[in-house]
């Protein structure tokens, strides 16, 4: 029999006893670690566990007795699984419209499995597009990361978001988000990673005269731009080639190679093992 899968992850204020609670939890309800992830940053701490059970748990109670322990330790517990036959992706957005669009055209055509259930934006320029897509857009432009997150934390809830895709979106999201959704959380970077990271890559990549551009796709950790790698790819820089021109380049090969990652992950073909992102052959 397949066995069952689920995610729990534990985010709140560091103290001792937290990994040993859950582990024990997990052990007294007969289940095996496959997985566990934890860091601490500032006082903050944050673990992912990957419990599998040999055969089918009962979902309600599972979910009830995990949160009445984290209740209990006065921390913020999740759950996640995998059990849904279509995930619902939330695509995050500020302006530029490129990766947006081939995420929408892929999804018209069929050609993801998830549903886009729904599209963040930190500006109003894309609501439109999204309008005309019939998908509900929801504008969070707080300056202030850490309310603008909370807010974004309930409106994935709301639409129990499986998977979010980063497209071209300009914040940095703080541990305190990222570890609730751990590797499912995907970013296009404009640069064959680990070089030039951050902002202005393509400028970076001009002012160094590098022979070759090209875009990265991973998963998104506390760590900024530093996620296990899922797809990379490239193009050649002629020496005519003008900054315009090779952002240009860039952004379609962005398009591609985003859209590349989400369908692998949508169809159960990733997975994370020691940060490296393997492909799954079967």
């Amino acid at each position: 029999m397949k066995k069952t899968l689920v995610g729990i992850t534990v985010v709140g204020k560091d103290k001792e006893g937290i990994v040993a609670n859950f582990t024990n939890f997990v052990f007294e309800k007969n289940g095996n670690l496959e997985k566990v992830n934890q860091n601490v940053v500032k006082n903050l701490f944050g673990m992912y566990l990957e419990v599998s059970f040999p055969k089918k748990i009962n979902v309600k109670t599972f979910d009830s007795d995990v949160l009445k322990l984290g209740k209990k330790l006065r921390m913020e517990v999740n759950t996640h699984h995998e059990t849904k036959s279509e995930k619902n992706i939330a695509i995050f957005v500020t302006k530029e419209p490129h990766c947006l669009d081939a995420l929408l055209r892929a999804k018209s055509k069929k050609e993801i499995k998830g549903n886009i259930s729904v599209i963040i934006g930190t500006e109003k320029i894309l609501s439109s597009k999204v309008k005309k897509a019939k998908i509900p857009f929801v504008l969070v432009n707080e300056k202030n990361q850490a309310k603008a997150e909370m807010k974004i934390l309930k409106i994935c809830q709301k639409y129990n978001v499986d998977l979010i895709a980063l497209a071209r979106y300009m914040r940095i999201l703080s541990p305190n988000f990222v570890w609730r959704y751990p590797n499912r959380i995907i970013n296009i970077h404009p640069s064959v990673l680990p070089a030039f990271p951050g902002a202005l890559a393509y400028e970076q990549a001009f002012e160094r005269g590098t022979k070759i551009v090209g875009v990265t796709s991973h998963y998104v950790t506390e760590n900024l731009d530093q996620g296990p790698i899922i797809f990379q790819d490239s193009f050649k820089v002629n020496p005519d080639d003008t900054l315009e021109s090779i952002k240009k380049q860039g952004q379609k090969l962005e398009s591609t190679i985003l859209l590349k990652a989400v369908k692998m992950h949508l169809d159960n073909k990733l997975e994370v093992r020691w940060r490296k992102v393997h492909i799954k052959t079967k």
